[in-house]
């Protein structure tokens, strides 16, 4: 396996409390460290703290949104990493939605396809160190000259779940970002990215919970997955899967406002899909499953466990569990 990487913040654990297992990661086989952004930690601070602590970690946005900065201030936050961080930044963007966009933030919500796409064009001129100016299908920018210019230039990728999504990814971003789907599922994930992006990578978060006691698992599964397959994007993105019929009972529940009625109809043979369970070897030969489909970088989501306890030291007792050298 190549790149193995981390979900930073880890669950359970303060960000002030990250260091020392931060610091030991690069020594068991971890590659990357990459974040998420919704209404939780921001995407950038948890890397600030990753590159000074382990100057041997790949670090990446997976993702954060497009609406929330504008591109200047993005391209700027993105730099001023690649500066502290140099050769080892990935910037990864995509569509947030309105709970985030609007409901906490105050911003309209609208044409996400031409948000993202003109956010990639451009990122990849900011970075590049290229005046950007114009007028794009969702903003106008006057004029934006880069102070900042790094060396190398970040990679720009995309976090893309449906069709038309995923085709632009594939024609204009550096790679793939993407969640929430099972292994059989990766190689039409990447041949929807069409011929333009069957060489770019791909890294996908895949939630772990490393525990032998299926029951457990499962439940931890049903709460997580209950609320995101009934979202609109990744109820879309599970319909085009071909899982629109098996999820019906789900999606009946979640509009009538029974949420746990919602995560109880979630099927089994579902939730062993896209959550990977068992012992920390069984987990590890799940990650290879995704891995032989086409994921170049899995990102590891763990979810702590009762066998290796909570906190740092129960984390850091995980970590080293599903190491991939050991």
């Amino acid at each position: 396996m190549g790149r193995y990487g981390l979900t930073l913040p880890l669950r359970g654990v303060p960000l002030h409390r990250h260091r020392a297992l931060v610091e030991e990661l690069p020594d068991l086989g971890y590659t990357d460290v990459w974040t998420g952004e919704a209404a939780g930690y921001d995407g950038f601070t948890p890397l600030a703290l990753a590159a000074a602590w382990a100057p041997a970690l790949r670090l990446g946005t997976g993702v954060v949104p497009v609406q929330t900065r504008g591109p200047a201030l993005l391209a700027m936050t993105v730099a001023s990493l690649a500066e502290a961080a140099p050769g080892r930044v990935v910037v990864g963007v995509g569509s947030s939605g309105p709970p985030f966009v609007t409901r906490i933030n105050g911003i309209p919500f609208e044409r996400p396809y031409r948000q993202v796409r003109d956010t990639v064009r451009f990122l990849k001129q900011a970075l590049a160190g290229r005046t950007v100016q114009g007028a794009f299908d969702s903003f106008t920018i006057e004029r934006y000259t880069p102070v900042l210019r790094p060396d190398p230039v970040p990679p720009v990728m995309m976090g893309a779940l449906g069709p038309q999504m995923l085709r632009l990814a594939g024609r204009e971003a550096d790679g793939l970002v993407t969640n929430f789907l099972a292994a059989a599922d990766v190689p039409r994930v990447r041949a929807a990215m069409g011929e333009a992006g069957r060489t770019k990578e791909v890294v996908a978060r895949l939630f772990v919970c490393p525990t032998k006691d299926r029951d457990h698992a499962r439940w931890q599964g049903r709460q997580l997955l209950g609320p995101i397959l009934n979202a609109r994007t990744y109820g879309g993105f599970h319909d085009w899967l071909g899982r629109g019929e098996e999820l019906a009972a789900s999606h009946a529940a979640w509009a009538a406002g029974d949420f746990h009625g919602a995560c109880a109809a979630v099927p089994e043979h579902l939730v062993d899909a896209l959550l990977i369970h068992g012992s920390p070897g069984e987990c590890r030969e799940r990650v290879a499953e995704f891995v032989a489909a086409g994921v170049d970088t899995p990102l590891l989501a763990v979810l702590p466990v009762p066998e290796f306890g909570a906190g740092p030291e129960g984390m850091r007792d995980t970590l080293r569990a599903l190491a991939p050298q050991t």
